[in-house]
C-alpha cells in the first residue's frame, strides 16, 4: 500500500517510518505545520493532509470530509445492508434500478476496466469473493469444492450488468437475480477522487488525500516540495519501503495478495479472486502499483493486474501505456518491473 514520505529520512532507514505524513522539517519547523484529518470509514481508514490552510477551517472540514466519505459508503459498501449496492444485490427483479451519477460514473468506469483486461477486473466476482470468505459473510472452515464454485460462477460476468443514462437520471440493471456486484475493488479511489474534488471546491490546493491503499495529490507540503508517496515492500512488515514516487498530481493504488489474506487447510488464501478459474490467485506477482490521472482509475487497474500475472499485466501496460510498478517473488526474494511511464513519477527505489 502506498504511504505518504518525508525525505527529511534517509532512503534506508525508510523501514522504519509509520505510514504518516511528516511534516515539520528536517531542523527547523516550518512557518505552516500543516494540518491532517482522519479518521475510519469503509472498514479502513482515510487521510486528508493539508498546506497553506488555516486551522480553524478544521471543525468544518472535518465535517465536510466525513459528509462525503458517509454518503459514499451508504451507496457502494457491501457491509452496509441498507446501502444501495447492498439493496440492488438483494433485489431479485430485472426492472433497471436508479443509482446517483457518481455511482454511476465508477460503475462505468469499472465495466470498461474489466472489458479492457478480459475479464480480469470483475465487479461481479461478488458472488466468488463470499463463496471464500472475503465479503461480509463469515470465513468459510473448509476449501469451496468445485461444484460450489461453478454454482457461484454462473452468477458472474460483466455481460450481466448494465448502466444506462436517461433523462430521468442513472439506472443499474441485470439480468440475473444471483448477480452481486462488489466494488471493492474501485471503492477506495473513488472515495479518494471524492476528497480530491471536495478540496477543490473549497479552494485548498496543496492537499494529499487518501481512503486506504488508494492516494491522490496536488500542489505540495508544507515545507514547499511535491508530496511524495512510498511503496511498501510486499511483506508483513510494516512501511518496508521498495520505493518513493513523486505523483505530480496523480492518483495512486496497490493490489497485494501479501496483505489479505487467511490460512485454510494448509494454504495461504489471498483476497485477490480470478474470475476465469474461480478461485483465489496463485502466482508469482505479489504487488502491482499503478499511477493514474485518478485515483479510481488506478485501483481498478491495479487489481486487474494483479489477476492478470507477470506477463500479461506488463504486455497490458505496454499497449494501454500505464504507468505501472510490479512485484513478483522469484525464490526467496523479490525482483520488480516497471514500465516507461512509471520512471517518470519514480524518486528512488531500493536497489
Amino acid at each position: 500500500m502506498p504511504f505518504p514520505f518525508s525525505r527529511c529520512s534517509s532512503f534506508p532507514a525508510l523501514g522504519l517510518l509509520a505510514a504518516a505524513l511528516m511534516l515539520a522539517g528536517c531542523d527547523t519547523p516550518p512557518a505552516d505545520p500543516g494540518m491532517v484529518i482522519e479518521g475510519k470509514i469503509m472498514g479502513t481508514v482515510y487521510r486528508v493532509s493539508l498546506a497553506g490552510v488555516d486551522e480553524a477551517r478544521r471543525p468544518a472540514l472535518a465535517r465536510d470530509i466525513l459528509k462525503v466519505l458517509n454518503t459514499d459508503d451508504q451507496e457502494i459498501s457491501t457491509y452496509k445492508p441498507d446501502s444501495v449496492l447492498s439493496r440492488f444485490n438483494r433485489y431479485q427483479g430485472s426492472a433497471p434500478q436508479p443509482i446517483s451519477a457518481d455511482m454511476a460514473d465508477v460503475l462505468v468506469t469499472s465495466l470498461r476496466i474489466g472489458t479492457l483486461t478480459q475479464g480480469a477486473m470483475d465487479i461481479t466476482v461478488g458472488p466468488l469473493v463470499n463463496l471464500w470468505g472475503f465479503g461480509p459473510d463469515k470465513q468459510p472452515v473448509s476449501t469451496p469444492d468445485e461444484a460450489q464454485i461453478a454454482a457461484a460462477r454462473q452468477n458472474v460476468g460483466l455481460q450481466h450488468l448494465t448502466v444506462t443514462a436517461r433523462a430521468d437520471g442513472q439506472w443499474l440493471q441485470k439480468d440475473r437475480p444471483g448477480l452481486y456486484v462488489d466494488l471493492s475493488t474501485v471503492g477506495e479511489g473513488y472515495a479518494t477522487d471524492h476528497l480530491a474534488r471536495l478540496m477543490e471546491q473549497q479552494g485548498i490546493n496543496n492537499y494529499l488525500v487518501s481512503v486506504g491503499g488508494a492516494v491522490l495529490s496536488r500542489g505540495h507540503n508544507a515545507q514547499g516540495r511535491p508530496w511524495q508517496v512510498a511503496i511498501q515492500k510486499p511483506t508483513d512488515r510494516e512501511n518496508a519501503v521498495q520505493a518513493i514516487v513523486d505523483l505530480q498530481g496523480h492518483g495512486i493504488s496497490t493490489s497485494g495478495s501479501y496483505r489479505n489474506y487467511y490460512e485454510l487447510d494448509g494454504k495461504r488464501l489471498s483476497h485477490v479472486i480470478d474470475p476465469a478459474t474461480g478461485h483465489p490467485i496463485h502466482h508469482k506477482l505479489v504487488s502491482a502499483t499503478v499511477i493514474a490521472p485518478t485515483a479510481t482509475l488506478a485501483d481498478a487497474w491495479d487489481t486487474g493486474l494483479m489477476v492478470l500475472g507477470t506477463d500479461n499485466a506488463l504486455a497490458l501496460a505496454k499497449q494501454q501505456q500505464l504507468a505501472v510498478y510490479l512485484i513478483t517473488r522469484e525464490g526467496d526474494h523479490f525482483a520488480h518491473y516497471m514500465s516507461p511511464q512509471f520512471k517518470t513519477f519514480l524518486v528512488e527505489q531500493e536497489k
